[in-house]
């Protein structure tokens, strides 16, 4: 079985130590490394290229926002999961923008932790549907106009799947409208993600928005 990679990124020792135990019970999941601070984060996500960086916001030396956005720099294949106790709609935009791929608050419990580390690897968006309506309809209020989307050599399926993804449907909901099986929705995902350069159905959305490939129309 090919295990889902995760490095834990939190200065406070004891929540590191409490959640790679978490972690580490799943079959399908191991901590391959941990982080103190946010530029060690990146150091690690660079040397290690773990499918999942589970980080927090407020961190020594670089925090979570700015980690967040080196990390999707560099390497775009690895989602990054932020997990804090701050409930802030201007941190959750700040991270959306910095290619977050998904917001939880550390009240979280254990199984909806280790259920949205499998949801963010699969491409899916860890975020609750008002608070990405209202982010998604602000970038799209504010989108580019004019460029195509074929420019990004996106397929018609591949674009109605996207579509899809922005109403905030599952891969599981998607599949079953389009008479398609999970997998194959997956694998449409992943090609969107490659041929987008980004590494979650959030940043796919955020980015078709800002280009315009996408409309507020197609948010409702």
């Amino acid at each position: 079985m090919n295990k889902i990679k995760v490095i834990i990124a939190d200065d406070h020792v004891l929540f590191r130590e409490g959640t790679r135990n978490l972690i580490e019970q799943e079959r399908d999941m191991e901590v391959v490394g941990e982080a103190n601070d946010g530029a060690e984060a990146v150091e690690l996500v660079a040397k290690l290229r773990p499918h999942v960086a589970l980080m927090d916001i407020a961190m020594p030396r670089v925090n979570g926002i700015e980690a967040t956005r080196q990390i999707k720099t560099s390497q775009p294949s690895t989602a990054v999961l932020i997990l804090t106790a701050y409930d802030n709609d201007q941190y959750i935009i700040a991270l959306l923008e910095a290619g977050a791929a998904g917001y939880l608050l550390k009240n979280v419990s254990g199984k909806n932790l280790v259920n949205a580390i499998r949801a963010v690897h699969a491409g899916e968006a860890v975020l609750h549907p008002t608070i990405a309506q209202k982010v998604f309809s602000r970038f799209g209020a504010g989108r580019e106009l004019g460029e195509p989307a074929q420019l990004a050599e996106l397929s018609e399926r591949e674009m109605e799947i996207l579509r899809l993804a922005a109403k905030g449907m599952s891969n599981q909901d998607i599949a079953g409208k389009l008479f398609l099986s999970r997998r194959t929705v997956q694998a449409h995902l992943g090609n969107i993600f490659r041929k987008m350069d980004v590494g979650s159905r959030t940043e796919a959305v955020l980015q078709a928005l800002r280009k315009g490939w996408l409309g507020l129309d197609d948010l409702a």
